[in-house]
């Protein structure tokens, strides 16, 4: 009697499983199950903890059990076991699905969903679930050739639902494309994307065909295709950075490499064949164990870099917080003996005597120029950050610098020095922040006095090829080579500015620099060398 129901509980080795090697079924299934475990241990212990990695796990997890479930099916002559098993196989498929698409919003997104959204997402696996534990999910079962009589329906809801999802994971591929933006992160975006869209297009077509034409051994073939999904993944994930990893990528490229290279044992014969793979197999290994030592420095150098870089991160942050800390500081000082001298001056406290006066002018001229320093200290700081908005119109280039010669007219002939204008006709109209731009300008203009003791300074302006070019041409000092390698540098100075310009800071420069380049244009200088003046340029974009 038990040898009966023991031969009532067996089905018969079907057909196709006769055709078909065992070792192929193992090969195509646990090989990916092997390479999915191994990169969800990585992923579970090196990667942040957060939505995008917890779904990836929930996805791979969901997967792994498809498989195991799908290799039982295929390899196991227990009615009740294949009976059970493959009831469940539908409704796991539609949960990795939905992981899959739940994975690729959450990448798009670069945050989770809300509650609500999660709810409507995962009601997609509702119905199937009922059908599953109300055991509907499967309507008989062909003894012979251990072979079950899927539900209609759900075969059908299944269909629909996953081609939904294929298309989804499509249009989220073509963003970037359709924002007309290719961003920086591209690359890891159609990498991720795409390769989840192909794994389950080719799964989901490979399930339709064997089911329409009862030839199940297309699934096999078609799980040959996982290694390949993963491989991508990985890319995404480690090279890719989308886990925030990086050399242990390497590691599980060879652990897979190892892998599918000892899997040849399911398939060679012969004592001379066998050889050969053990021997390259040792081989590798070999290979593999240099590689990770030289890695595991790797990684070390790594970890000191990114140690070094957050250090230099905070130094930076210390040295914002100083700058501006010591700059409102000083400048507070000197407006207050600002006023003071102003008083003096214009009789707050009293009469004063003619050299009284004149220390009290020239008091006030120094606390205005330490004014001027600090708020240009504190505007390069400020440009450097982003902080600075450009209220950016139509400028009329030419009276802005006409406006600037005629301001600063006075204080070259106070020095002894000639203007010149060289201006010629034309249209000067900019896209830009008058203000700042006149900032520029007369910038360019009080360097040239500063570093001019005689002679003359010319400021001309030209026009052409879409391109409005200022010149501020003096006779001053010059620049030598090794100079000109600093100008325009935050805190650049020549090597002996200072014996001309005490007050050199180095940073007029550079705010020049600075503001020329946030309005696309360029800025230069040219000079023949020490001692025979030097040539500043300014270069817009012009505007009609």
């Amino acid at each position: 009697m038990n040898n009966i129901n023991t031969i009532l509980n067996t089905c018969y080795t079907s057909s196709l499983i006769d055709a078909i090697s065992n070792n192929l079924i193992y090969y195509s299934h646990l090989i990916p199950v092997f390479f999915i475990a191994f990169l969800l241990i990585l992923v579970a212990i090196k990667a942040e903890k957060n939505i995008f990695s917890k779904t990836f796990l929930a996805f791979g997890f969901i997967f792994s059990l498809w498989l195991i479930g799908d290799l039982i099916v295929w390899v196991n002559k227990d009615y009740y076991l294949i009976y059970t098993t493959w009831s469940l196989l539908d409704y796991i498929e539609i949960i990795f699905y939905v992981l899959g698409f739940y994975f690729a919003t959450v990448f798009v997104r670069k945050s989770d969903i809300s509650l609500l959204s999660k709810f409507l997402l995962f009601s997609a696996t509702l119905v199937p679930c009922l059908i599953t534990i109300f055991q509907k999910s499967v309507e008989g079962f062909n003894h012979p050739v251990c072979e079950v009589f899927n539900n209609n329906f759900i075969g059908q809801y299944k269909l629909y639902l996953e081609m939904l999802i294929i298309a989804l994971i499509f249009v989220y591929m073509l963003f970037p494309f359709l924002k007309r933006k290719i961003f920086h992160s591209t690359q890891s975006y159609i990498t991720t994307l795409g390769s989840m869209f192909l794994f389950l297009s080719v799964f989901g077509i490979t399930e339709y065909l064997a089911s329409a034409t009862g030839n199940y051994e297309i699934n096999l073939y078609a799980l040959f295709v996982i290694p390949v999904f993963l491989m991508a993944i990985t890319y995404s994930i480690f090279s890719l950075d989308i886990f925030n990893l990086k050399i242990i990528s390497t590691y599980f490229l060879v652990f897979g490499f190892l892998i599918l290279l000892g899997s040849q044992f399911f398939f060679v014969t012969g004592s001379v064949n066998k050889l050969l793979t053990i021997l390259t197999l040792i081989l590798s290994i070999g290979i593999s164990l240099l590689l990770f030592k030289n890695l595991h420095k790797e990684s070390e150098q790594r970890v000191h870099i990114e140690k070094l870089n957050r250090k230099l991160e905070e130094s930076i942050k210390q040295r914002e917080s100083l700058v501006h800390l010591v700059t409102h500081k000083v400048k507070g000082s000197f407006t207050r003996s600002k006023y003071i001298f102003a008083g003096m001056l214009d009789g707050t406290f009293g009469a004063v005597t003619p050299e009284l006066k004149k220390y009290a002018e020239q008091g006030l001229e120094s606390d205005n120029m330490g004014i001027e320093t600090v708020d240009l200290v504190l505007n390069v700081a400020n440009m450097q950050k982003g902080i600075v908005k450009y209220d950016m119109k139509n400028v009329d280039f030419k009276e802005l610098v006409l406006k600037s010669i005629e301001e600063k007219r006075a204080g070259m002939e106070a020095k002894g020095l000639k203007m010149e204008a060289e201006i010629k006709d034309g249209v000067y109209n900019v896209l830009g922040d008058s203000v700042w731009l006149r900032e520029a300008v007369n910038n360019l203009i009080e360097n040239s006095i500063k570093y001019t003791g005689q002679g003359k300074i010319i400021v001309g302006l030209e026009d052409g090829n879409g391109k409005v070019k200022l010149y501020v041409k003096d006779t001053g000092v010059g620049i030598t080579a090794e100079d000109k390698k600093n100008l325009f540098t935050e805190g650049g100075r020549g090597k002996d500015s200072v014996k001309v310009n005490v007050d050199s800071t180095g940073y007029g420069l550079y705010s020049v620099k600075l503001i020329v380049e946030a309005h696309k244009g360029r800025v230069w200088a040219e000079s023949k060398g020490a001692g025979q003046g030097s040539t500043f340029f300014i270069e817009l974009p012009a505007i009609a």
